[in-house]
């Protein structure tokens, strides 16, 4: 998940911390106004809090963002070390040299300026640019979580809504194809046949979509009864290299994944001529399916228009694998590309 925590955000905290830094000073250690805003006391303060800001805002959109937000605790425990490091070396190189050169004055006495009791005392005044980023991550991820699954839920009866608005209709038209095929299977066996793939295509509308999960064998049975259809409407001048390629037996998927991109390709490709063949590919391997598709974009098709469909696809995707996918594509002159890459689960 991508945190989009504008700035600014960070910068009232840290005007906030600042403020109850000195209002500590003033009140809590009764110094004197005069000691705590005078020039030099007033630059180390800054100083000391544009460095934790600093490791904060490092250790925020890092070691926050590899490990904690994929839920790998170890490997962040393991990197606090290395971001109190950064620390000391930050505040080093700003306190001990920047400000010594404007000021003339150290802020560490000479004995207590050696290496291993100086990265010794900042491990302590670096912990709460640790601490602070990696609550203000957690809470932030929270938020967008909560706002993410608030949407889905939104989204989700907005489409139970559509399904039941619709659902007479489907039900109705695949009996009628049933009756259909009933009657054409010992007349014309070819277009019972078609009936039959149509009636299949029906049934997993009405009764796979709706699952969080499918079996994939299922959606690619239904891209196979699709693209078969789609030959009849093409009258068999359809030029399309339509490729499976691995083993797949209890794998199971988000449903209409797949559909998604085969549809884009039949509704805005151009695949009439043999030279500008169209190309779709599965790939299963290594507990992951990839899907890649290209095509000449049909006359007058503009492919930034279907932008709304893409968007509600990868917010499927977002929630269903969080970050462990990879949905891209490309528009290029006159042709396009997508690709996909999903985690399968058993």
């Amino acid at each position: 998940m991508k945190l989009k925590i504008p700035l600014s955000y960070h910068i009232f905290l840290f005007l906030g911390l600042y403020i109850t830094f000195n209002l500590w000073e003033i009140g809590i250690n009764n110094r004197d106004l005069d000691l705590v805003f005078n020039r030099i006391s007033f630059m180390f303060n800054i100083s000391f809090i544009v460095v934790i800001f600093i490791v904060y805002f490092l250790n925020f959109h890092t070691f926050c963002k590899w490990f904690l937000n994929k839920k790998k605790i170890l490997l962040f425990v393991i990197s606090i070390p290395i971001t109190l490091l950064i620390f000391a070396a930050i505040r080093y190189f700003v306190q001990e040299v920047i400000l010594y050169e404007l000021t003339g004055i150290h802020n560490y006495a000479k004995e207590t300026r050696e290496i291993s009791y100086y990265i010794k005392d900042n491990f302590f005044f670096g912990l709460p640019a640790v601490i602070l980023s990696s609550l203000a991550y957690l809470f932030f991820h929270f938020q967008e979580t909560q706002k993410q699954n608030q949407e889905l839920v939104l989204e989700n009866k907005k489409a139970e809504l559509q399904m039941l608005k619709s659902q007479v209709s489907p039900h109705f038209l695949f009996n009628t194809l049933n009756s259909f095929y009933s009657q054409l299977v010992l007349k014309e066996d070819e277009m019972a046949s078609d009936i039959l793939v149509l009636s299949d295509l029906l049934r997993y509308v009405i009764t796979e979509t709706e699952k969080d999960e499918v079996l994939l064998s299922k959606e690619i049975q239904f891209v196979e009864n699709y693209i078969h259809l789609q030959k009849k409407r093409f009258e068999d001048q359809l030029y399309l290299d339509f490729v499976i390629d691995g083993d797949y037996a209890t794998e199971k998927i988000l449903p209409s994944v797949l559909v998604h991109f085969i549809e884009n390709v039949f509704k805005h490709g151009k695949l009439n001529k043999e030279e500008e063949k169209a190309v779709i590919a599965i790939v299963i391997k290594e507990n992951f399916l990839e899907l890649s598709t290209f095509n000449y974009n049909g006359a007058g098709e503009n492919y930034s228009s279907t932008g709304i469909g893409f968007d509600n696809l990868s917010k499927r995707l977002e929630h269903a694998y969080k970050g462990e996918f990879t949905l891209e594509k490309i528009a290029e002159k006159n042709t396009f590309k997508t690709y996909l890459k999903i985690p399968l689960k058993k």
